[in-house]
């Protein structure tokens, strides 16, 4: 394991990368997730398909495709991504379909009466959801939403494939200059393993949290 320790700054670097992707990525996966949400939930018939469409093609088609689809297929029409830029589209675009069936669930699960008493005192539709429906939902939805974030930082080592420098394509080039395998890859996977603890973790203690409030 001496050549692992050797070139542990490059795998750091390579594993700053992974949590650069995998945060940026699931920031903005949220952000489409919850949109989607609603939109299934609240949006008319229209908005609604386009919703069950968007989650159907993203959930039925492997990730890898599809970060061959933003990478290499939107040149044809064009559109010149950056790997980096490329591996936040593909990855925020894909999470964004399962965290969207996480938050309908959640929102789902909230008794409809708690709805109608909201109503009662004179709330709007948006104030309802913003106040009552959604902080109770985020505490339903933190579990899921922490495996799915977990998920999300073990996919990041397809964005390989595109170029970009992440853990497991420091490991690549290590193994490329030195011929040999097996001590980098167990070096990358330790180092999954003690990032993947460390955030469930931190989201353990976020739901404990949540937990108390409400």
């Amino acid at each position: 394991m001496n050549l692992v320790w050797d070139n542990l700054p490059f795998l750091l670097k390579g594993a700053y990368y992974t949590l650069l992707v995998t945060v940026i990525s699931m920031f903005f996966g949220l952000i489409i997730g919850l949109v989607v949400a609603i939109a299934r939930l609240k949006g008319n018939r229209l908005i609604r398909g386009i919703a069950r469409v968007y989650v159907s093609i993203i959930r039925g088609t492997p990730l890898l495709v599809q970060i061959f689809i933003v990478y290499y297929g939107l040149v044809d029409y064009g559109i010149t991504l950056g790997p980096l830029t490329a591996a936040y589209v593909a990855l925020s675009i894909n999470v964004g379909a399962y965290l969207s069936e996480t938050f309908r669930g959640a929102i789902q699960s909230i008794p409809k009466g708690q709805t109608e008493a909201a109503y009662a005192t004179g709330m709007t539709g948006w104030m309802t959801m913003r106040r009552i429906i959604l902080p109770q939902a985020a505490r339903v939805a933190i579990a899921p939403m922490g495996n799915t974030f977990i998920g999300m930082l073990k996919e990041t080592a397809l964005v390989s494939a595109i170029t970009v420098t992440e853990l497991l394509r420091s490991a690549q080039l290590l193994i490329a200059q030195y011929y040999v395998y097996m001590p980098f890859f167990l070096g990358i996977a330790a180092m999954y393993w003690i990032m993947s603890t460390v955030f469930s973790a931190i989201l353990n203690a976020v739901e404990k949290q949540l937990s108390k409030v409400y």
